[in-house]
């Protein structure tokens, strides 16, 4: 590891590899993850278990050593640690497979802890684009009295911060990708290699799989710290689309007698378009629970941010009618997570929309299969373009009076 290291100093970025002469490459220290370089490691470890257990065939096959009287036994000592004969006749009790083991525990823990090193630094790498991305992003937050060149320019910069989260985002999710495939291929080594010469000692198996599990957890905090930071990426740059492509007229029109637009708006398409996009890395990359957890976390902040950001709007009820086409896009993208509490909030929002199509007198029936909604459906009604004209303040605080 060492002389990767000092190789992997002196290389420029521009030419990606280094070689060696045993037909190993890594990444100079700015690239991903190599699991060609685990799977190098795994192989040089496997060489130092052959060397153990050579030495211990060799001391097998001794047939000489130090006789000695041992009260009316004679024992043969062998002068190598660990073989000892009991009997005159030659009859060998065998310690070496344990001084094997034990060995052999050092070496693997030897493996584990440069593997753990090295896709730990290869996750913080990819954390710190993420980071560049944020610090990008912080770069074009701007006030509302700005002159046009100056707007125009935050625009060009928030355009720019937004190729480099997406682009930050995919590098990491390779980045687990890799992480992933690498830690499998040791575990898939200690299955077929390792733990078998462990069974001499009592507890060695368990221990060195214990070992596993703390070496690879400095790799699981990076990977976690990093997923939050994917996720932070991906809502900054939902809520930057919905800002700048939502309009007021989408859900309040004064031609509101005319045939309702059934097409989701432009911010919908825009959204559901990039999370398409962006998402496709981590469909890939992610497996099992990892994946089921940074779905679910990421539709909770989606549904999170749409409920804050339709409060900035007033609707009448053609407006109505399109923020439930909107909720309806929204909500057959969010399926594809495969996350029943996501899919169910969302289904929740379709039913709220729907305070803003119905005659004031009706609103009080809308909610009675789903009174764990009101809260949320009473902030919904408060963007009702006739909310005050139609006295639904009072109107409602006498017929829920316990979420008034």
């Amino acid at each position: 590891m060492a002389e990767l290291r000092a190789e992997s100093q002196q290389i420029s970025e521009s030419t990606g590899t280094i070689g060696r002469s045993k037909g190993a490459s890594t990444a100079s220290s700015h690239q991903q993850i190599s699991v060609t370089v685990v799977t190098e490691f795994v192989r040089w470890n496997e060489e130092a278990i052959a060397r153990c257990s050579l030495f211990s065939t060799q001391v097998s096959d001794l047939k000489g050593g130090l006789w000695v009287m041992d009260g009316k036994r004679l024992k043969m000592i062998c002068v190598l640690q660990g073989f000892v004969v009991c009997s005159s006749d030659g009859a060998c009790s065998w310690r070496m497979p344990a001084t094997l083991a034990t060995n052999v525990k050092a070496v693997f823990t030897c493996l584990l802890d440069q593997v753990s090193q090295y896709i730990t630094e290869g996750l913080e790498r990819a954390r710190d684009s993420l980071t560049e991305a944020a610090a990008l992003r912080e770069r074009y937050v701007l006030g509302t009295s700005v002159s046009r060149r100056v707007a125009a320019a935050a625009a060009s910069a928030a355009e720019a911060a937004a190729a480099a989260g997406e682009s930050s985002f995919r590098s990491f999710m390779v980045a687990v990708q890799r992480c992933g495939s690498s830690v499998a291929i040791v575990q898939q080594y200690f299955a077929n290699s390792i733990s078998r010469l462990l069974l001499p000692v009592d507890g060695a198996h368990a221990a060195s799989c214990e070992e596993m599990a703390t070496a690879m957890s400095s790799a699981e905090g990076a990977a976690y710290k990093g997923l939050q930071q994917c996720i932070e990426t991906v809502m900054a740059e939902v809520e930057r689309l919905l800002s700048a492509e939502q309009k007021s007229t989408d859900y309040w029109s004064p031609d509101d007698g005319i045939a309702p637009d059934h097409r989701p708006t432009n911010a919908c398409t825009r959204v559901v378009a990039y999370l398409s996009r962006v998402l496709e890395s981590a469909f890939t990359a992610l497996e099992g629970l990892n994946k089921q957890a940074f779905l679910t976390e990421l539709g909770n902040r989606l549904h999170k941010g749409l409920l804050n950001h339709w409060q900035k709007f007033t609707f009448n009820p053609s407006g109505g009618l399109r923020l439930k086409r909107d909720i309806t896009e929204y909500g057959e993208f969010v399926r594809s997570f495969n996350a029943p509490s996501v899919d169910e909030k969302f289904e929740l929002l379709g039913i709220m929309a729907n305070v803003f199509i119905v005659a004031p007198e009706s609103l009080s029936t809308l909610f009675e299969g789903t009174p764990s909604i009101r809260k949320d459906a009473q902030r919904f009604i408060q963007l009702r373009e006739d909310y005050k004209s139609a006295k639904l303040a009072s109107r409602l605080s006498s017929l829920w009076p316990s979420s008034s």
